[in-house]
């Protein structure tokens, strides 16, 4: 008895057709972000399929956005996609570049297979390149870790490229100040949990800030004062409101104020 893998209507690819078909689809997924690279790339016009006039409509030159909003039906195409995603996760930064240099790769794989070169032959001579490019970038490389003035202006520099990008260009000489500051207080710890990104509505982006303390996002009270100075601050693990009545569908009648304010009294006595 046979049994029936795929759809009806599905077409199956083997061999040289199928690593031609991967080829193509990760090297026009390449060719769609690589216009974005650079000082004088291009921004993208999104439109949703779903969604109906300006809704939909996204301007971006960020390449992990890009590549989330574009439906794919190719292998290679969606492996390039979750290259980028896991570039944006663990750097926040270069998912464009990651996409283009592997099509790229591709690119010159696809020459070498029209040379019958074998397909593991050419896994083995990316991979020699691959510990070669890793050994000169090693070689090259210039730490101002023991300067604290040069170590700053390094990581401005960086923070200040990965912003060109973004939504925070024309603010990311800011916003790159923002970004260091916090994490040169980490004093080399790599746990960005540590800092913790407050929002709220209303004002400009221009208005954000880094402060030195710790921000409590809670409202004040009735009547309470906004600012107070030399206040001594106690930390609680315990509610600190008057007990209510927590019986499940319970429900207490008064028929006036008195009885309320008697009930109000025996919540304050019982806390």
């Amino acid at each position: 008895m046979s049994t029936q893998l795929f759809n009806e209507g599905a077409t199956q690819e083997r061999a040289e057709n199928a690593r031609l078909s991967n080829i193509i689809g990760a090297i026009a997924v390449g060719d769609l972000v690589k216009s974005t690279l650079g000082p004088k790339g291009m921004d993208k016009i999104l439109q949703s399929s779903s969604a109906r006039g300006d809704d939909g409509l996204i301007v971006t030159n960020d390449g992990a956005t890009i590549l989330k909003s574009i439906p794919l039906d190719n292998a290679a195409a969606k492996v390039l996609v979750n290259i980028s995603k896991v570039q944006d996760d663990e750097v926040g930064d270069g998912t464009t570049s990651v996409c283009v240099l592997a099509a790229e790769i591709l690119r010159q794989a696809e020459q070498l297979l029209d040379q019958r070169i074998h397909p593991q032959t050419i896994i083995d001579g990316f991979r020699l390149a691959t510990a070669s490019a890793r050994a000169a970038l090693e070689e090259s490389a210039i730490s101002h870790k023991d300067d604290e003035v040069l170590w700053r202006e390094d990581l401005l520099s960086i923070a200040r490229t990965t912003l060109s990008s973004k939504v925070l260009a024309s603010d990311k000489d800011k916003f790159a100040e923002i970004c260091v500051d916090a994490v040169l207080r980490l004093k080399g710890s790599t746990s960005l949990d540590r800092i913790q990104i407050i929002k709220k509505t209303g004002g400009k982006v221009a208005d954000s800030f880094l402060s030195d303390g710790f921000i409590l996002n809670k409202k004040v009270g009735v009547n309470q004062p906004r600012s107070v100075k030399g206040a001594r601050i106690l930390v609680a693990n315990t509610p600190m409101d008057t007990d209510k009545v927590k019986v499940f569908g319970a429900k207490i009648k008064v028929s006036d104020t008195a009885q309320l304010a008697e009930l109000e009294r025996a919540e304050r006595e019982k806390m």
